[in-house]
């Protein structure tokens, strides 16, 4: 049986990892993994509050692993906190870890050359090619994945897709190179419904705000008597 830690952004991605590793023989998912900035308690370049991210794990029924990282952080600060964490799932049983990556090599290389030496082998549930995203996004949409834009590289792609669902309208719209899935960093989203979660979160999107060439959207979590809503820019 392996046991794995799923390292978990609060995007699709992941989100869609957790459901397929669910549905493999011989894999127990053991909790989640993530990365916070210490000075604002987000989860890096998604933006997502913490307090989402923990929602998401008591929907997924599974423990949430926090690596709490400085602000601004140096790649070796962030290296060897995750070597520490990784120390500790080893010694607790786990003997994988899993990733949302769909395709990009220099990434999946980088995350294997790391977990050498720490009695932990990766898992790669979504792996395939940049050919393959279309259908996945499209497989994803149809199993009720719902998610919302909470990150846009305006670099890269429309700033105006901040804050809004990540859903067919809005993958029609994408220019063309834009990968649909995000994932050479052009958009990230937060999960908020789906096979993997024994509920719906539901949310409102807050303020829109443009730093360092990125737009982000402020999702938080909506009022006991509220509604699933967005608020969009007009």
């Amino acid at each position: 049986m392996k046991r794995v830690l799923l390292s978990w952004s609060s995007g699709k991605d992941c989100a869609w990892a957790l459901h397929v590793l669910r549905q493999q023989a011989g894999v127990s998912v053991a909790g989640l993994l993530t990365t916070t900035n210490e000075a604002f308690d987000r989860v890096a370049m998604h933006g997502v509050r913490r307090t989402l991210v923990e929602a998401q794990a008591a929907a997924a029924g599974l423990p949430l692993h926090i690596v709490p990282l400085p602000w601004p952080c140096p790649n070796d600060a962030y290296e060897a906190r995750m070597a520490e964490a990784c120390r500790r799932a080893a010694a607790e049983g786990v003997t994988h870890v899993a990733f949302g990556d769909l395709f990009l090599e220099d990434v999946r290389e980088y995350r294997e050359k790391r977990l050498v030496g720490t009695g932990l082998s990766p898992l790669f549930p979504l792996w395939g090619t940049a050919d393959d995203t279309p259908a996945l996004a499209g497989a994803m949409l149809a199993a009720g994945v719902r998610s919302v834009v909470t990150c846009v590289d305006s670099r890269q792609c429309p700033a105006s897709i901040a804050g809004r669902w990540w859903d067919a309208a809005l993958l029609a719209e994408l220019p063309p190179g834009v990968d649909p899935c995000g994932e050479r960093g052009e958009f990230h989203t937060f999960c908020t419904d789906g096979p993997m979660f024994s509920h719906p979160l539901r949310i409102v999107v807050g303020d829109v705000v443009e730093r360092d060439g990125f737009r982000f959207a402020d999702v938080q979590a909506a009022a006991p008597d509220g509604i699933d809503a967005l608020r969009r820019e007009a």
